[in-house]
């Protein structure tokens, strides 16, 4: 029986990775970086041990339908969590010394 398996690289900063092959040479995963040779693969070591009894975790089928309003609170949620602190409290600020605007006053008169 063909098996897969794990290409051990150090890449030009100095750090290690690996690429999990299938039988047919195509890349199937790829690790995050280790700073050292024995780090990776221990990381290689864990793959092997977890990934024969891991399960599947769907994600991709909902469970509920997701309301209009929700969507929308969600997707103004995202948007800020991509902003930075500093970003966000900008925001915050800029929000807090909106005023409305003053109704226009006459000309005097002389």
């Amino acid at each position: 029986m063909a098996t897969g398996r794990f290409v051990l690289d150090k890449g030009r900063t100095g750090k290690f990775r690996f690429n999990l092959h299938s039988t047919n040479g195509q890349i199937i995963a790829t690790s995050e970086t280790y700073e050292t040779k024995r780090a990776a693969l221990g990381g290689i070591a864990a793959v092997q041990k977890l990934a024969g009894a891991a399960r599947i975790d769907d994600r991709t089928e909902a469970t509920a339908p997701v309301k209009k309003a929700t969507a929308k609170k969600s997707a103004a949620k995202k948007a800020a969590a991509k902003k930075s602190p500093a970003q966000r409290t900008t925001a915050r600020k800029t929000a807090a010394r909106k005023v409305p605007a003053a109704a226009p006053t006459a000309a005097p008169t002389a």
